[in-house]
């Protein structure tokens, strides 16, 4: 089947693309650990010892890079619609935390530890089409910041992907509702025409 324009830009984008090309040198899962790591080495959210969740995981470079950080004390617990290679050190749940038997699977996993931070790197199935795209992406974020009122510890912390557009502002203001401070950053990561930016909540509120 012949490919559209559209795709075929994306494909000359994605290999022509810096970030790609330096994820494949280093040997990271994916080049969106470089999202991560400009906001860890800004904000340093990930501390050696945390226990965290990694939302929408696959292929797995959030994970990687933060098992790097954790020290030995530290465990990660991700999830994903998608399957993921195993990595050492990291719980894989494979499947929609939106389905109860996943969302159950995943509660079992963490059950009896503390988290101290959820990262969710979500995004919906992109269609172009604003209208389908933005309400989908802020139900996903929504998801997560509900997911992280199950589970973080009073104090604990959220890192979520959010899209600006309809929606944007409330969801903001809910978020800084339940947390003592929400920071938002863009990475250079982030390519410049997508609307994408991270959400830091720190210091969740009981």
């Amino acid at each position: 089947m012949a490919r559209s324009k559209s795709s075929h830009r994306w494909l000359k984008e994605h290999f022509d693309d810096e970030f790609v090309k330096r994820a494949q040198r280093q040997g990271w899962r994916s080049r969106a650990v470089f999202k991560l790591e400009e906001i860890q080495q800004r904000d340093a959210l990930i501390q050696p010892g945390m226990t965290l969740v990694d939302l929408g995981a696959a292929p797995g470079g959030w994970s990687q890079y933060a098992l790097g950080l954790l020290g030995r004390k530290g465990r990660v617990v991700a999830t994903d619609i998608l399957p993921m290679e195993p990595l050492p050190g990291v719980e894989f749940v494979e499947g929609d935390f939106r389905d109860e038997q996943v969302l159950e699977e995943l509660l079992n996993r963490l059950t009896g530890r503390e988290i101290d931070l959820v990262m969710s790197d979500i995004a919906p199935n992109i269609t172009g089409v604003g209208a389908v795209d933005q309400p989908r992406a802020m139900y996903l974020a929504e998801l997560a910041i509900d997911f992280a009122d199950r589970v973080v510890r009073p104090g604990g912390g959220l890192l979520v992907k959010l899209f600006q557009g309809e929606g944007f502002d409330p969801l903001l203001k809910d978020l800084r509702g339940r947390y003592e401070k929400v920071l938002m950053r863009k990475p250079k990561a982030s390519r410049p025409r997508s609307r994408e930016v991270y959400a830091l909540a720190r210091g969740r509120k009981v």
